[in-house]
C-alpha cells in the first residue's frame, strides 16, 4: 500500500491525473481533448512522466504550460506515478484517465453531477469505445482462477470451467443504464478524493497489471462502483502495451497472480494457473504466428499485424516473464 499519502483542500472540481512513459504523440492529443474542448469544470490536469526517452516531459512543458508537470528520472510504475499525481491534487474527485484516451466535450461536467448525484459512488466508470466506435469492454465481474484458466488454448475448448467463464462473460455485457458492477477499468475511474484517501491510494506493489481490480474490490468493499454509460471515452487501448511489450509481457501476469493472492485464493488454484498460463504460452504462440502469416497471405495485413503482436508479447514472456511469474 501507497505510504504519506495526505490529502489537499482547493478549489478545483476534478483533478485529471494521467501517468505517461514513452507514448509522447498519445499523450499530446489526450491532453488536447482535455484543454480544447470546454469541460465545464473547474479542471486541473496532472502529468507524471516516468523517465520518458522521447521527449513526452518537455513536450508537456512546452505546449502545456497549464499541465502540473512531475517528472521520473526512471519508470516508477502506474500505480506510483497515479499516488505521486494524487499527492499534489486539489480536486474535490480524482480521475485517472490513460494516456491514450480522448475526452469528448463536456464529459467532466456529466460526471460530476452524476457523481453529485451519487454521493455513495466509490467509483464511477464511463463508457469506452475504439477508434472504430465499437464498445470497449468497460466493466466486468471480479475474474477467479477457474475463468483465467479456462481462457487457455489447452482448455478454452473443453468443458471445463465453461459454465464460469459464460456467467464472467455475462456480466460484461455493455447496458444502456447505470448500473452497479464489480470492477471498472482503469483506463479512466472517477473517484471522491476522500474516499480514495481512505482506502490508502493505488496499491504500488503493483507495477503494471492488475492494480485497477484491486482498487475497485478495495473502494467496493464500503461503496458502491458505479458503470455509466451516459459519458464515453475514446480509449486507443494497448497502446503503452504494445510500445513496451517485454515490460508489459512480463509485468501485467505477475500483477494478476498479485491479485489473486490478495482476494484469499489458495495457493493450490494460484499454482494451477501460473502451470496453466506457462504451458500454454509456446501453444498461443504457436497459433498465433500461423494466423498472422495467413492472414498476411490473404492480403489482410492489418489483422496480420495485430497476430503478429500477440506473438511478440507471448515470446517477449516465455523470454523474460516466466521467472519473475513464478516468484509472484
Amino acid at each position: 500500500m501507497a505510504a504519506g499519502l495526505t490529502p489537499m483542500n482547493g478549489p478545483i472540481d476534478v483533478s485529471v491525473c494521467i501517468a505517461n512513459w514513452n507514448c509522447r504523440d498519445m499523450l499530446r492529443t489526450c491532453l488536447e481533448s482535455l484543454q480544447d474542448r470546454p469541460q465545464g469544470v473547474r479542471l486541473e490536469t496532472i502529468v507524471v512522466d516516468n523517465g520518458s526517452s522521447d521527449g513526452a516531459a518537455d513536450m508537456v512543458a512546452r505546449e502545456f504550460p497549464e499541465v502540473v508537470p512531475i517528472r521520473n528520472a526512471t519508470n516508477a510504475g502506474f500505480a506510483r506515478a497515479n499516488n505521486q499525481a494524487a499527492r499534489v491534487a486539489r480536486g474535490r474527485y480524482l480521475f485517472f484517465l490513460n494516456n491514450d484516451t480522448e475526452v469528448p466535450a463536456g464529459s467532466l461536467k456529466r460526471l460530476l453531477d452524476f457523481a453529485d448525484r451519487h454521493p455513495e459512488a466509490g467509483i464511477i466508470g464511463p463508457r469506452l469505445r475504439d477508434a472504430q466506435g465499437d464498445i470497449q469492454v468497460s466493466h466486468r465481474r471480479r475474474p477467479t482462477v477457474a475463468i483465467l484458466v479456462h481462457r487457455t488454448t489447452l482448455l478454452r475448448w473443453t468443458g471445463i470451467f465453461r459454465s464460469a467463464h459464460r456467467c464472467y462473460r455475462r456480466g460484461t455485457v455493455d447496458d444502456p443504464s447505470p448500473r452497479g458492477v464489480d470492477i471498472l477499468m482503469g483506463a479512466a475511474m472517477l473517484l471522491p478524493r476522500q474516499v480514495f484517501f481512505n482506502v490508502g491510494g493505488w496499491d504500488e506493489d503493483f507495477v503494471f497489471g492488475g492494480e485497477d481490480m484491486d482498487l475497485s474490490v478495495r473502494v467496493g468493499a464500503s461503496h458502491t462502483l458505479i458503470y455509466y454509460p451516459g459519458v464515453e471515452i475514446l480509449h486507443h487501448g494497448r497502446v503503452s502495451t504494445r510500445l513496451h511489450s517485454r515490460f508489459s509481457a512480463a509485468s501485467i501476469p505477475c500483477g494478476f497472480v498479485r491479485y489473486l493472492r490478495k482476494t484469499d485464493t489458495s495457493t493450490p488454484a494460484i499454482l494451477l494457473y501460473k502451470l496453466a498460463l506457462t504451458l500454454d504460452a509456446p501453444v498461443q504462440l504457436l497459433e498465433k504466428c500461423l494466423q498472422s502469416l495467413w492472414r498476411l497471405l490473404r492480403g489482410r495485413s492489418t489483422d496480420a499485424r495485430r497476430s503478429w503482436l500477440v506473438a511478440r508479447s507471448l515470446g517477449q514472456f516465455m523470454l523474460y516473464g516466466l521467472p519473475a511469474f513464478w516468484r509472484a
